[in-house]
């Protein structure tokens, strides 16, 4: 199966995005799926998650603007299959510099491009920021999925319906017309409050199967695990914030397997 790259976004911050990101690409890894996750924050939170240092010229303002590579940004990680292209605060002007450049939406697609040909790699995610600004797009327009995490709170059809717009967006003006919405994944989910479930409820009457059947609870050790740097399934694998990633990740590779048939 060639590559896929997945973009993983929502515009609202506090959502539980990097937090799907880094758990759903470690749960890949441990599934022996080959994985690159690619921090495009600049508060580098998944670059944290992973046990990194956010070290000056390692992420990959650089190469969106046409110096170097982005293939020499990779890193290792601590973990098997699992490497990571990190961020760290210079991604701040990236935004700036990128709109000012030719091919401004493109950056990214054109970089990643030459790792997706080397078949390094299964799968590719990208950790958006929290905005719908240039880097997103680039994620978007480089992107073969679009994954949503959603927390479980009143404005959340808000946030969704924004992104499902720029979907479309980007669909018509030919940015990228063959970008899918993989599915929308409901974060943060409080079984003590009926609000919890209501929304849930909501979104699902909204988008049907487009909501994985998978939600993820707001719980103390997933909340913990990125201060020790590591994925939920290797700070606590028995807590219920793991068995919920591992359960998502197994719904999200039925999902791919039946987009690819």
């Amino acid at each position: 199966m060639p590559t896929k790259v997945i973009a993983i976004a929502n515009q609202k911050g506090g959502v539980g995005k990097t937090t799907t990101s880094v758990n759903l690409a470690a749960c890949l890894a441990a599934l022996n799926r080959r994985v690159l996750l690619v921090d495009l924050d600049a508060q580098a939170n998944a670059t944290s998650g992973l046990g990194l240092e956010k070290i000056e010229g390692a992420s990959a303002y650089r190469p969106l603007l046409g110096e170097g590579t982005l293939a020499e940004k990779i890193c290792p990680t601590a973990w098997d299959r699992l490497e990571v292209i990190p961020s760290e605060v210079d991604m701040c002007g990236a935004e700036i510099e990128i709109a000012r450049a030719d091919n401004h939406l493109f950056r990214l697609r054109d970089g990643i491009q030459p790792i997706i040909e080397q078949q390094r790699f299964d799968f590719i995610l990208i950790d958006c920021p929290p905005s719908l600004g240039i880097l997103t797009l680039n994620a978007f327009a480089a992107s073969n999925y679009l994954l949503i995490p959603l927390q479980c709170e009143y404005y959340a059809l808000e946030g969704i319906s924004m992104s499902n717009r720029v979907l479309s967006q980007v669909r018509e003006t030919g940015i990228n017309p063959n970008l899918e919405l993989l599915g929308v994944i409901m974060t943060m989910f409080d079984a003590r409050t009926r609000l919890s479930a209501q929304v849930v409820g909501e979104v699902r009457e909204h988008f049907s199967d487009r909501v994985f059947d998978t939600v993820i609870p707001r719980a103390t050790r997933l909340a913990e695990a990125p201060s020790f740097g590591k994925p939920i399934i290797y700070y606590d694998k028995y807590s219920a914030g793991a068995a919920a990633y591992e359960v998502l990740t197994e719904e999200f590779l039925k999902r791919i397997d039946g987009k690819a048939s």
